[in-house]
């Protein structure tokens, strides 16, 4: 019938024929099992006919055949062809079967097509990525942009609050020196000062373990710097909502854009192999 569709073979190369819903007309499609995937047939079905909005392909137990599978896997048994609102049943055409000889041959030959399809696309196929990286690339800048702006001003802020910090503790242990030594020499006499001093002594040693025991790490001057930065830096952050994790998360995918520009644009020079670049968005 006019409505169904049909697979018939022409010079070894299997012929779509079916009835385009917007004119009613019926239409032929000519692939090439071996390099055309489903997803490729489909969209030229789609752009023969404007009014195709949904074209799909599934197995006769309903799931989706995947876009990437090729012509030839899919003609080897039978589909459905959802175009539209309306499905149909395609059986394609029983092929005679190959003696092992002739199909170890043809292995061989589609594997040196698809080695050779690779090759002479591989170019378009960089060309294309390395388009969409810079893409990428110039997206995840603009919207750094304002958060490192932000996160500069924000990081000046406590790292003078840090600054001033260590100062005052400069200047209060200054002061507690001076203390202790102005009451030994001028106040009172050294067997009165001597348990005082034991006792500020041992007061600092108990500081010193409590923020040991708070953070489970020594107390080293650089540490507990950093450590002091840190907790001025969320605060601030916090007050100014400032996203810390997004900030972090869009560095992280901007470095491996240009990680893979990097990749894709010298593989002949590192002698590594061409892989898909995957995006994450």
């Amino acid at each position: 019938p006019l409505t169904e569709v049909t697979i018939n073979y022409r010079h070894g190369l299997p012929v779509i024929t079916l009835t385009l819903p917007t004119r009613s007309e019926r239409c032929r499609f000519t692939v090439k099992p071996m390099l055309t995937t489903v997803g490729a047939f489909l969209q030229g079905v789609q752009k023969e006919d404007k009014g195709i909005e949904r074209a799909e392909v599934f197995a006769t137990d309903g799931s989706k055949v995947s876009d990437a599978t090729l012509m030839e896997v899919l003609l080897t048994n039978d589909f459905k062809l959802i175009i539209n609102n309306t499905a149909y049943s395609v059986s394609p055409p029983v092929k005679d079967k190959l003696s092992s000889e002739h199909a170890t041959e043809m292995e061989d030959i589609k594997s040196l097509v698809h080695r050779l399809f690779v090759a002479l696309h591989l170019e378009e196929h960089q060309i294309r990525k390395e388009r969409e990286l810079l893409q990428k690339l110039d997206h995840l800048k603009e919207e750094l942009l304002p958060l490192e702006q932000m996160k500069a001003r924000i990081t000046d802020s406590a790292a003078a609050k840090t600054s001033r910090l260590l100062w005052v503790g400069l200047a209060l242990m200054s002061t507690q020196g001076g203390a202790l030594a102005w009451l030994t020499w001028w106040v009172y006499s050294w067997d009165i000062m001597e348990p005082v001093t034991y006792f500020v002594t041992y007061g600092s040693a108990m500081a010193f373990y409590a923020y040991f025991v708070l953070t489970k790490r020594d107390y080293i001057y650089p540490d507990a710097t950093d450590r002091q930065f840190l907790h001025y830096f969320y605060q601030k952050s916090k007050k100014q909502h400032f996203n810390v994790e997004r900030y972090n998360k869009l560095k992280e995918d901007l470095a491996e854009a240009e990680e893979s520009l990097k990749r894709l644009r010298q593989p002949l020079h590192l002698r590594l192999p061409i892989q898909e670049i995957s995006d994450k968005d």
